[in-house]
C-alpha cells in the first residue's frame, strides 16, 4: 500500500505529539545577534529510541555514551551543543559527556541514563562546562520550541533544516518531524551532521532500528559535499506513542506506511543538507538505472556526486559529460559501455555509449537555471539508486583554509 503523505507546514522535531524542545546561547559559539548553540529536546513519555552513527575510527565520546544509553533502554530527552565537538580530548571527553546528561536531567527532572548527548563542532577542544552548566537551567521547553533547536545545533549551515510530516497508519494520524545539520565534512556514509527524527507512533525498538536503518540508507548515505567523514555523525529516532493505537512491529501493512512516511522525511533532510553544502550554489542529483543491482546503482550514483571534477563542472555550467562517464567508470560497477545512455536535466547527450548530436546552448542554459540532474541507464540490470551533492565553488575554498582562524 502506498502511504499518503501530507507536508505540515512550518513543521519540525517537535510537530509529533508530546515533544517540546528548547535553546540558548551558552557562549560555546563566538557570539553573534540571535545565536544559539545549546538546546534540550523532551518528550513527555519514554520512549523507543533508534541511531545511526559515524563509522569513523576516531569518535566523539558523546557519540559512544548515546550508543550505549540507545542499547540499554527507553530514552526520554537528547541535550546537544554546537561550537565544541567534544572530540580527540582524551578521557575528559566521556567524562563531560556524563555530565551534560546529569545537567541536562536535572534540569529536566528525567533520570541522566535516560538522556542521550550529541556534540558538533571544532575537534580538539574539550566542552565548556562551566558555560554549559550556567546555562543549561535558561533553556525553556516549548511544543513548537523545535525551530530554535534546529538553529541552535547548526555550524557552517546557511539556514535550519526542518521537515515534519503526517500520514495515516490504522485509521490514526501519525506525525513524523525532524531536524538537521551539516554544511561540510560530508560525505557517505552519513556526513558532519546531526539529525534529530520523532514520532507520536508506538514502533517497536526493534523494527524502528531496522527502519532507521533503511532510511538512512537510501538518504544520508547518499550525499557527499567534499568527500570527508565526521567523527560525531548521529542520526537518532525517537518514538513515544503519543498518537494511541497498537504497537507497529515489522513485517505488518502499518510497518511499510511507517517506513515509506520516515524515508520521505530523511529523504527531504538529506537533500537540504548536500543543497547547503559551504560555498555551493546548486544541488546535484544523480540517478543510475539499469545497474546489475541496486547496490551497484548506489556505488555509481555516489562516485558522481562525490567527483570533485564533476562538481566543478556544474559550478561553471560545463556540460561536460565525459566526467560523468569517467565518475561512472571509477566507481567498479559492471557495465558495458556500448550501452551506456547519459541525461543532463533530462537532455539526451549519450546513447549506446557514444555522444548524440545536441545543442550545447540548451544544455548550458540547462545547467545555469538552477539543480542539476544527472541520469545515467547501464542498461545491464534492473538497480537504481540516487545520491544527492552539490557544486564546489572557490567560497568552500576560501571557508575552509580559516576554518580555526
Amino acid at each position: 500500500m502506498t502511504a499518503i503523505i501530507e507536508v505540515i507546514p512550518n513543521g519540525s522535531v517537535t510537530s509529533p505529539r508530546g515533544f517540546k524542545a528548547g535553546a540558548t546561547y551558552a557562549g560555546l559559539k563566538t557570539y553573534g545577534a540571535d545565536k544559539l548553540d545549546l538546546a534540550l529536546l523532551l518528550s513527555e513519555t519514554l520512549c523507543s529510541a533508534a541511531g545511526v552513527f559515524s563509522t569513523n575510527k576516531i569518535v566523539s565520546p558523546s557519540v559512544t555514551l548515546s550508543k550505549k544509553r540507545i542499547s540499554a533502554g527507553a530514552i526520554k530527552a537528547i541535550v546537544a551543543n554546537s561550537g565544541c565537538a567534544n572530540t580527540c580530548v582524551g578521557d575528559q571527553g566521556l567524562k563531560d559527556a556524563e555530565e551534560m546528561t546529569f545537567l541536562a536531567a536535572r534540569h529536566l527532572g528525567i533520570k541522566d541514563e535516560e538522556t542521550l548527548v550529541c556534540s558538533t563542532g571544532i575537534i580538539g577542544v574539550e566542552l565548556p562546562l562551566a558555560l554549559i552548566r550556567q546555562s543549561i537551567s535558561k533553556i525553556q521547553l516549548s511544543p513548537d520550541g523545535g525551530h530554535t533547536m534546529a538553529r541552535a545545533i547548526m555550524t557552517t549551515d546557511s539556514h535550519p533544516k526542518e521537515m515534519a510530516i503526517s500520514l495515516k497508519i490504522n485509521n490514526r494520524t501519525v506525525n513524523l518531524g525532524g531536524i538537521a545539520k551539516g554544511s561540510g565534512m560530508i560525505h557517505p556514509n552519513l556526513a558532519t551532521m546531526l539529525c534529530f527524527l520523532t514520532t507520536d507512533a508506538a514502533i517497536e525498538k526493534s523494527f524502528l532500528q531496522d527502519a532507521l536503518n533503511r532510511a538512512t540508507e537510501v538518504s544520508f548515505n547518499m550525499i557527499d559535499v567534499d568527500g570527508d567523514q565526521s567523527t560525531n555523525d548521529s542520526v537518532i529516532l525517537l518514538s513515544n506513542g503519543a498518537a494511541g493505537g497498537d504497537t507497529i512491529r515489522a513485517g505488518s501493512p502499518a510497518a511499510d506506511i511507517f517506513q515509506q512516511g520516515l524515508t520521505y522525511l530523511c529523504i527531504g533532510l538529506a537533500k537540504e543538507l548536500a543543497r547547503d553544502g559551504e560555498g555551493a550554489t546548486k544541488l546535484i542529483e544523480a540517478t543510475v538505472e539499469g545497474a546489475r543491482n541496486t547496490e551497484q546503482a548506489g556505488a555509481a550514483a555516489r562516485s558522481i556526486v562525490s567527483s570533485l571534477l564533476v562538481k566543478a563542472a556544474v559550478h561553471g555550467n560545463d556540460p561536460n559529460w565525459g566526467r560523468i562517464m569517467m565518475a561512472v567508470g571509477k566507481s567498479g560497477v559492471e557495465l558495458e559501455e556500448s550501452k551506456i545512455a547519459l541525461y543532463v536535466n533530462e537532455i539526451c547527450l549519450v546513447e549506446e555509449g557514444r555522444p548524440i548530436p545536441y545543442f550545447q546552448d540548451a544544455v548550458v542554459a540547462a545547467i545555469k537555471s538552477g539543480d542539476v540532474s544527472f541520469r545515467v541507464k547501464l542498461n545491464v540490470g534492473d538497480g537504481s539508486a540516487t545520491a544527492w551533492g552539490c557544486d564546489l565553488t572557490t567560497e568552500y575554498v576560501t571557508f575552509n583554509a580559516a576554518y580555526t582562524t
